[in-house]
């Protein structure tokens, strides 16, 4: 079976970026693109809040940072990724061209827009049609604009759009918003939003761009068409997921990956960046500092194991000290520990187990500080050291 020290998954901001970062660490890295590199930044045709580049389309913006990771000797693949296997210490990517055995995977698939799927809405993707109002509302300056969609992020985005749109029309097919009552209350309230309860989009009228929405009405059947620049449509999205059938990492009730501040998962050294995880803002600039971060975690996280294997499972018999690194007390001991060891004493594996919890986990250790030993791999002894004393006698030692 194919190895490899780091796989990404997905080949979006976040998966490129996590490439740079685990390349420049020294990791053997491979991306793993299920379709057209960049994500759905490609999607948009013009990008103007990302930081040091005053405007850029979505696609430039990705190829430059495909070209930056495949730079670094990051290694891009194109395949389907269809399992994760997490039974052991490796972790499994199964993928229709084979599979792949990784010290650490970065999940890093996306998520997907839902269509409302009235005619034009794909033709005029990136040209009159978008999904994100943080991302496209500056070009409709003075303009008006339709939102299709009646939840909270439709009511609530709307009202930004206000910003810069000189009119705003929501368009829901129900008589009512389906938004909590603050948002829904703020938009009436709002003079630039007119309300179109009851209505349907139909299709998209325009030539080069979007120049009008056709409607028509559930409860008369009455058709009509609104003049707008822009169509926003906010019926939802859904996390990028589907390979993830057998529930090896927590997500919320919707679907997107729980992680850390570290980006880590519930399944030790995996790890999840961008707009698949459970977060506030979903932005190519989130999804950067996402990437950075989970690459930087699965650094650390595969230097950590490499180190205990050789220190901790691979010798005959071994001898750890588990301590919490917010303690005095327990940094004092292991001072101790490590000055008598360097003197000639018993070799101990000083381990801070307050922020190393998996190890912890792996070893049954509940009460910090603990001492183990190992005896070909296997926990063979457990004690609790209050002094230098304990670690000597525990290790077998009169020194």
């Amino acid at each position: 079976m194919e190895r490899r020290q780091l796989v990404i998954i997905g080949s979006g901001p976040a998966g490129l970026t996590a490439a740079i970062y685990g390349r420049r660490s020294g990791l053997d890295t491979l991306i793993l693109e299920g379709g057209l590199c960049g994500g759905q930044i490609n999607n948009t045709a013009e990008i103007a809040n990302y930081p040091g580049i005053k405007t850029t389309s979505g696609i430039d913006l990705a190829g430059a940072m495909r070209e930056h990771a495949s730079d670094f000797g990051a290694e891009l693949r194109e395949c389907t990724v269809e399992s994760l296997c997490l039974g052991g210490d490796d972790k499994i990517v199964r993928t229709d061209k084979g599979d792949i055995s990784a010290d650490a995977v970065i999940i890093a698939t996306g998520s997907t827009y839902n269509k409302a799927g009235f005619k034009g809405e794909d033709d005029f993707a990136g040209r009159g049609v978008a999904y994100c109002a943080v991302c496209d509302g500056p070009m409709y300056q003075d303009e008006s604009v339709a939102v299709i969609g009646g939840g909270n992020t439709a009511v609530e985005e709307a009202d930004y759009l206000t910003e810069f749109a000189s009119k705003v029309y929501i368009v829901h097919r129900r008589e009512a918003l389906r938004a909590n009552s603050i948002a829904i209350e703020r938009a009436k309230a709002n003079p630039k939003i007119e309300m179109l309860l009851g209505w349907v989009p139909d299709e998209i009228t325009g030539g080069d761009s979007v120049r009008g929405l056709r409607l028509h009405s559930l409860k008369d059947g009455q058709a009509k068409e609104i003049a707008v620049e822009g169509v926003f449509v906010f019926v939802g999205t859904k996390p990028n997921t589907g390979f993830l059938k057998d529930g090896s990492v927590q997500v919320s009730d919707r679907g997107w990956i729980k992680t850390d501040d570290m980006m880590e998962t519930s399944a030790e050294g995996v790890f999840a960046a961008g707009d698949v995880r459970d977060k506030f803002l979903r932005q190519v600039a989130t999804a950067v500092g996402d990437g950075a971060t989970a690459a930087m975690a699965a650094y650390d996280y595969i230097s950590n194991q490499h180190y205990l294997k050789s220190a901790l499972f691979e010798p005959d018999r071994a001898v750890a000290l588990l301590i919490s690194s917010i303690d005095s007390d327990h940094l004092a001991l292991a001072r101790e520990t490590d000055g008598w060891a360097s003197s000639g004493g018993t070799p101990v594996v000083v381990i801070d187990g307050h922020h190393n919890l998996r190890i912890r986990e792996k070893l049954g250790v509940r009460e910090l500080p603990s001492l183990v030993e190992m005896r070909g791999g296997v926990k063979a002894r457990e004690a609790k050291p209050s002094s230098i004393e304990d670690i000597k006698s525990f290790c077998g030692s009169n020194e």
